[in-house]
């Protein structure tokens, strides 16, 4: 297990409001998803669910942004469309899995990514990319024998490498696995240090990218930590996102404020109905944030307006108003609360 910490700020490792748009070269990804499990008894870790999502398809989410992405174990249904792979022979540990998968990568550069990382997001694989890519660039100048950076990985809270969470030139480690495979006929059974050690490599610190789960109590910590107040949100939308097949990255404290104005302004009700209501017309307008902020923009006005009424029996600012003020003396009954009325 890697040691986990809070977060310094509540959702700071959330994935929704985080881009795809990782700023950096085109890159792949190969995901690590088929070993033994023996400290959880046997069990189909990648398939294990945190808030209401497998292992997997939490890592997959954190690197689509990839051109090609990966996946090395016995094919399995996912949220995203992946490529399958498979080392040789079946179990022969990290290093023959991720020489079976770099076999399917062309890119420069390749995200390499155990599958049982349940905090790792977006946001984390754009810091290693972009860490990688500066690196490799001080040295673009520099004649055809490869120099530089190699590899930028993750570190946990005790300073210990995380391998499997990381960033790499690809060509670095086709040297290195072909230099390995030199030495000792085979890649099966290889530790992954025997690679790692021998490359250039530089490291990020992050306490809760890095977590991983490894034992049924890192699973229960993990399930604990995304139902707090600060990420449960956070996590919901995440998850209902990959639910609904829906890859929209919107402000969700514009939603919120709306929310929260039409159920004190309206009535309590009202707020998971508007809030539908400003999907579905963004939805006819396009979609896309641009839409949805419009909408919201929309709506909150409207329910502002409606508040402002029924504080004061007229129409908020009514010289600016399309409908003009009622006469004094024209009062409705109070029970009427029709959003014409007036």
């Amino acid at each position: 297990m890697t040691a986990f910490e809070p977060p310094s700020a509540p959702g700071s490792s959330a994935a929704f409001g985080s881009s795809g748009a990782l700023g950096t070269d085109g890159h792949d990804a190969v995901v690590l998803a088929g070993g033994a499990a023996r400290r959880l008894g046997g069990a189909d870790k990648p398939g294990v669910r945190v808030g209401g999502r497998a292992l997997l398809d939490r890592v997959l989410a954190a690197c689509s942004g990839a051109a090609v992405t990966v996946v090395v174990a016995e094919p399995r249904p996912t949220a995203r469309p992946v490529e399958w792979a498979r080392e040789d022979p079946p179990g022969g540990g990290p290093l023959a899995a991720l020489d079976a998968g770099l076999r399917h990568t062309t890119a420069e550069y390749v995200v390499v990514l155990s599958a049982d990382l349940p905090f790792l997001d977006r946001e984390t694989v754009r810091r290693l990319l972009t860490a990688l890519h500066e690196s490799h660039g001080s040295h673009d100048s520099h004649d055809s024998h490869e120099s530089g950076v190699e590899g930028v990985l993750l570190t946990d809270p005790d300073g210990r490498d995380q391998p499997l969470v990381a960033a790499y030139r690809r060509s670095a480690l086709l040297r290195g696995l072909a230099a390995l495979r030199a030495a000792h006929g085979e890649l099966a059974g290889l530790p992954l240090r025997r690679l790692t050690g021998a490359l250039e490599l530089t490291r990020i610190t992050d306490p809760v990218a890095s977590f991983d789960c490894d034992t049924w109590d890192d699973i229960a910590a993990a399930r604990a930590r995304i139902r707090e107040h600060g990420h449960v949100l956070d996590e919901w939308i995440t998850a209902a996102k990959d639910e609904l097949g829906i890859d929209l990255e919107v402000d969700t404290g514009l939603l919120l404020d709306l929310a929260r104005d039409a159920a004190h302004g309206v009535a309590r009700p009202a707020a998971p109905l508007t809030t539908f209501l400003v999907g579905y017309a963004a939805g006819r307008a396009g979609g896309g944030p641009e839409a949805v902020a419009e909408a919201a923009r929309r709506a909150t006005a409207l329910a502002l307006r409606w508040a402002a009424e029924a504080q004061s029996g007229a129409p908020a600012d009514a010289g600016a108003s399309e409908t003009p003020a009622r006469p004094a003396g024209d009062v409705r009954p109070a029970g009427d609360v029709r959003p014409d009325a007036g």
